[in-house]
């Protein structure tokens, strides 16, 4: 989940001011959280209380996001999603925005295995995007973080990835057609808030990636919804390569004390 809070921050001073190049400082003073950050907290509150008390994932998902949409309401939220938040018996609305696989890094690190990523990626996401696209955006997502994550081998201490990268692409592919290159598409990509138009471009911009870093500046650099696009790039990226402290401790530093607690009971809660 660090990923994504990451790629949210590093991404939100360019959202509106594209910056097309893998060349800037990743942390600015102009950098803050957006609905992205809050949104992914919401939904990591409502899996800890699904699992701790057997409550209903779908219920506990709508509960936190109006909690914490409400109280962090200047976020950047959609139309749609702020008319929602503020519902006093909030409804799916065949959404198929980005919003659905921005959010949904929880589900995949907090599944067991590839159907409980997608079992818990459609409960999570369902509740507002239940159009096919945004269901297929979030759990293609879920699954690549499921993917990527390391494991321990069967002899030994030794870890390894799961999946190589090659193999990645192979499965991701069976969500997206991935036959293209973050150079090819970035002179002409435009914002885009739909998640068909932007989480193939953020698992292409993570398998072009040799690190955590480059996987955060090459998302950056191909434009559009630049945090949102980032952040979905993080949550994989972050499955796949780790973090650095020195970006966990930065990063956590733009939130303020509520919203740390919250990440650091997730980390607590997945350890």
């Amino acid at each position: 989940m660090i990923g994504a809070i990451i790629g949210d921050i590093v991404g939100s001073r360019f959202e509106f001011d594209n910056h097309r190049s893998k060349n800037f400082k990743l942390f600015a003073k102009t950098c803050y959280f957006t609905d992205d950050t809050v949104m992914t907290l919401a939904v990591a509150k409502a899996l800890m209380a699904a699992t701790r008390y057997g409550a209903n994932i779908g219920e506990e998902t709508v509960k936190w996001m109006q909690t914490l949409g409400r109280k962090y309401p200047n976020r950047g939220y959609g139309r749609a999603f702020k008319e929602w938040l503020q519902a006093a018996k909030p409804e799916p609305y065949n959404s198929f925005g980005n919003g659905a696989a921005m959010r949904v890094s929880p589900a995949g690190e907090a599944a067991h295995d590839r159907g409980g990523a997608v079992r818990l990626s459609a409960s999570v996401t369902k509740v507002t995007h239940d159009h096919p696209e945004g269901l297929k955006g979030a759990e293609a997502v879920a699954v690549a973080i499921w993917l990527a994550r390391w494991r321990s081998e069967t002899k030994g201490l030794r870890l390894r990835r799961r999946f190589t990268k090659e193999e990645l692409r192979k499965r991701l592919s069976e969500y997206y057609d991935l036959n293209f290159t973050i150079d090819e598409i970035r002179p002409t990509y435009k914002f885009n808030e739909t998640c068909q138009e932007t989480v193939p471009q953020a698992i292409e911009a993570f398998l072009e990636s040799t690190s955590f870093e480059d996987a955060i500046r090459i998302a950056i650099s191909v434009g559009g919804d630049s945090d949102t696009l980032a952040a979905i790039t993080g949550s994989i990226a972050e499955a796949y390569y780790g973090v650095r402290d020195d970006f966990k401790v930065k990063a956590l530093s733009y939130l303020d004390p509520y919203l740390r607690d919250i990440y650091y009971e997730w980390e607590a809660f997945v350890k």
